[in-house]
């Protein structure tokens, strides 16, 4: 029996309806599965640096991450890697910033590793910059936020202690410098022992001051080594009187 057009219009209607369900919902999901890969980061190695990307807003891809603000741009930008491996960390998804730090922190922790404690005026510069790096990153742990704080202390002590070396040098070239002009028949000659008179004792208390700052009293110490404690059950031999006689008969 042939079916009426009531019943066959309905059919369609519920197909309608049906399709249109999954469209929805199908754009829902795309929409969705956007916006959270949007909010998704990743890095990437190439050419010897590691990059930041941020997930597109789509629901799968990703691209070099460099955000408006110049502040966060230093933050995350390529790091150098300098042989360190990261083909785990590359491999990683994160979800939040927060998480994306915390990992950029102990990546740049490795590489500030020796560098800031190094006695190569270039290594330290190089630590330094890493620790600046570091810096940038606000979503740390309070592990990670204490790490920090003892490298910025260990920066600031070779830091310091090159800087004083540096000005340890300066004086002593400015010194040799004024003898040279000193002893010549130029113009600047009485003013140049005018000026040796007046700070070369000064100058030469200051570069000794330096010198013993930079290069003894910046050394590791070294703790007087402690007298041994007594062993129960033996007594000490009392030291020999002073001035008491040594041998003969009395």
């Amino acid at each position: 029996m042939n079916e009426s057009f009531g019943v066959r219009a309905k059919r369609m209607l519920v197909r309608l309806v049906v399709v249109l369900a999954v469209v929805v919902l199908g754009g829902a999901a795309v929409v969705l599965l956007s916006q959270l890969n949007a909010r998704t980061y990743s890095l990437r190695e190439e050419s010897g640096t590691l990059a930041v990307m941020k997930g597109r807003n789509l629901p799968v891809g990703a691209v070099p991450w460099r955000p408006g603000d110049a502040a966060l741009a230093d933050a995350y930008a390529p790091i150098p890697l300098e042989g360190q491996d990261v083909t785990e960390l590359a491999q990683r998804r994160f979800s939040d910033r927060d998480e994306l730090d915390r990992a950029l922190f102990a990546l740049l922790e490795r590489l500030a590793g020796q560098r800031i404690t190094s006695e190569e005026p270039a290594a330290l510069e190089r630590g330094l910059y890493f620790v600046r790096r570091a810096e940038h990153l606000s979503g740390i742990s309070e592990d990670q936020r204490r790490s920090l704080k003892a490298m910025q202390a260990e920066v600031a002590f070779y830091l310091a202690r090159s800087r004083l070396d540096d000005a340890r040098k300066m004086v002593a070239d400015a010194l040799v410098q004024l003898r040279l002009a000193a002893e010549s028949s130029g113009h600047n000659a009485r003013a140049a022992n005018q000026m040796l008179t007046e700070v070369e004792p000064q100058a030469k208390a200051l570069e000794e001051s330096l010198r013993k700052a930079v290069h003894t009293l910046s050394s590791p110490q070294v703790e007087p080594a402690q007298p041994a404690p007594p062993v129960p059950g033996t007594s000490t031999p009392p030291a020999p009187e002073t001035g008491a006689p040594t041998g003969g008969t009395p």
